[in-house]
């Protein structure tokens, strides 16, 4: 990498074990590794698909990071270095990541190509403002203040093929030949701790009934003021959110337990980065690069689902039907189809308002896919399409301006990607919905809807709650663990 002084590269070698995973889940590996390795993350999917590959992971002991935060970006680096640069211009901190990216290589047996390694963490909603001429509103409270990113690069990972009934313990390694002469000896002291250790289990309740920045009415109002810049011809949508918090003692975890079961999906995230934590079951990915492809997967179009197959047949075909929520995926789709054509040639709708079935929720869903061009990269990609519009709305750029003035205070986690940016290019993050940002003991929950001209205030009211409710009862079920 070549810039106005030379970069070190740091060459990663990887070393890796595979044994049976038969007797052990990825929550029982995080239990027993959580105490042993702070600032570990979990993240699983409960995806398994038929001739599908469906893999989870445990990340712990960081080696490196890049964080942005207080108007500053810090990169630390597994020699002990930290470099801290002030942000002059905004648009630098996705150029930044990049090059962090790019200063580390990786060497790994063909046999394990194919699993995620590279940078761990999240983007938050609010690195809008790094990726658009767009400003975003003051915030003093801090009791939800996060850094705008966080990744970390960890010296050991734990993948689990749940088909195969396998895992993979892999070992990042930087230093002199000698620390490969370790590796094999790591690898099995971190396998004994994953079959072996005892973990202890603590409980969790609510300590007050929750709280939210906005009444139904104030709500409902926010809505109406939508819909009257959409009838102006500002916007043709936008999804204003609505936020919630509840206070608690004991182990969130146990919070995140309850909504893997409850609410299965695609991506389940468990990150704790000590002084707060991010955790959920995200529905919908943010951006998936992998050989020179890149995916969108827009979710919009959402009808209350009541566990009544005969309820939820009729549900599912008055959904199919309805003109208001079949206009906004569609909208959704065409600006999918713009952020992917930024950098990406062959832009293709693939599959087109699908019905997918969550806990609480029925939802149409899409995928669009893209063909990166020459020089493009998943951080190019991540800024295109970030957020995604079923987060903001069309146009995204007033959209987002308008989420500004109207909602009361920034977003924070919710809204934001979290996942993995691979070294070998490759990127799979989700967006930050059907979660919760944990921070001094209380817990943060948030959900919005596309507004759209024929939108009925009680019916949006209704649909913040629909989303909602898988999240409200895992904190019930949390409490029964």
């Amino acid at each position: 990498v070549e810039t106005s002084y030379m970069e070190q590269i740091y060459q990663l070698r990887c070393s890796a074990k595979k044994q049976l995973a038969d007797t052990v889940t990825p929550v029982s590996i995080y239990l027993r590794l959580r105490d042993q390795f702070p600032h570990s993350f979990l993240l699983e999917s409960t995806d398994y698909r038929p001739n599908k590959k469906s893999l989870s992971y445990i990340c712990c002991e960081p080696i490196a990071s890049f964080r942005v935060q207080n108007e500053s970006i810090v990169q630390q680096f597994p020699d002990g270095s930290e470099e801290v640069t002030s942000i002059e211009d905004r648009s630098d901190v996705p150029v930044q990541l990049q090059s962090f990216v790019s200063r580390f290589s990786m060497d790994i047996e063909s046999a394990y190509a194919d699993l995620n390694n590279g940078l761990f963490g999240y983007v938050s909603y609010d690195c809008i403002r790094y990726f658009e001429d767009i400003a975003i509103q003051d915030d003093t409270d801090e009791s939800r203040d996060i850094p705008d990113i966080v990744y970390f690069v960890f010296r050991y990972i734990v993948a689990i093929d749940h088909h195969k009934n396998e895992m993979v313990l892999l070992e990042n390694q930087w230093g002199d030949d000698s620390a490969q002469d370790d590796a094999l000896a790591n690898l099995e002291a971190l396998s004994y701790l994953i079959v072996n250790k005892d973990f202890p289990v603590y409980s969790f309740s609510q300590a007050a009934e929750p709280v939210s920045n906005f009444t139904d009415e104030e709500y409902a109002d926010v809505i109406r003021r939508c819909q009257w810049h959409i009838q102006r011809g500002d916007v043709f949508q936008m999804v204003p959110s609505r936020r919630f918090s509840t206070s608690f003692e004991g182990d969130e975890f146990n919070v995140y337990r309850a909504l893997r079961s409850i609410n299965p999906s695609p991506y389940l995230f468990y990150f704790d980065f000590g002084s707060f934590k991010i955790l959920g079951s995200s529905p919908e990915a943010q951006l998936i690069v992998k050989q020179g492809e890149a995916r969108l997967f827009p979710i919009a179009g959402t009808y209350r689902r009541t566990g009544d197959d005969e309820v939820d047949q009729a549900a599912i075909e008055r959904l199919r039907q309805d003109p208001k929520e079949n206009a906004e995926h569609v909208m959704l789709v065409d600006l999918a189809r713009n952020d992917l054509s930024k950098h990406c040639d062959r832009v293709e709708v693939e599959e087109h308002k699908e019905v997918q079935l969550y806990s609480h929720v029925i939802h149409l869903t899409s995928r669009v896919v893209g063909h990166l061009r020459e020089g493009a990269t998943a951080v190019h990609l991540l800024g295109d399409t970030f957020p995604m519009g079923t987060l903001s709305g069309a146009p995204k750029y007033r959209a987002l301006e308008l989420i500004n003035e109207f909602e009361r205070g920034r977003r924070r986690a919710y809204g934001g990607a979290i996942g993995c940016l691979g070294f070998d290019g490759t990127c799979n993050h989700a967006i930050v919905i059907r979660s919760f940002l944990s921070k001094g003991n209380v817990l943060h929950l948030q959900a919005g809807g596309g507004i759209v001209a024929d939108s009925e205030p009680e019916k949006e009211l209704q649909e913040i709650k629909n989303k909602l409710g898988a999240l409200n009862a895992a904190l019930q079920m949390a409490e029964e663990i």
